[in-house]
């Protein structure tokens, strides 16, 4: 039987981890917000990718074997994407970057939504 991406060859899904953005403000998804992931306290970069027109990445930020249990940060550059939007900001932004630390244990999908405003934010845990 072939494997498809995400799953093993008995069909059981692999732990993923993904993300998207939403634009409060306009009440649309936010394209082209990079969004870069990093182990907690390590500055090199796990995985790096830009929103697409539905606010959300075209792969997971971690899948099967790259998928470690342990403490992440997501940083969202929001500030180029107002600027990009045409917002009214101040420069600098109030918020130019929006980092979110959180833990992974394995075995089950994790994902970080986050909405956004020029002068806030909110973060969950969805599904």
């Amino acid at each position: 039987m072939p494997a498809f991406a995400g799953m093993t060859a008995v069909g059981l899904s692999m732990p993923r981890l993904t993300t998207h953005v939403l634009d409060t403000t306009s009440g649309k998804p936010a394209a082209g917000v990079r969004v870069v992931l990093r182990r907690a306290d390590e500055r090199e970069i796990v995985a790096e990718a830009l929103t697409n027109a539905d606010g959300r990445l075209d792969h997971p930020l971690l899948a099967g074997g790259d998928f470690r249990a342990g403490e992440y940060e997501l940083t969202f550059h929001i500030g180029d994407y107002f600027r990009a939007q045409k917002q009214a900001t101040a420069e600098p932004p109030f918020l130019d970057t929006v980092p979110v630390r959180f833990g992974l244990a394995g075995g089950r999908d994790y994902h970080v939504p986050l909405l956004i405003q020029p002068y806030g934010y909110s973060t969950y845990r969805g599904s």
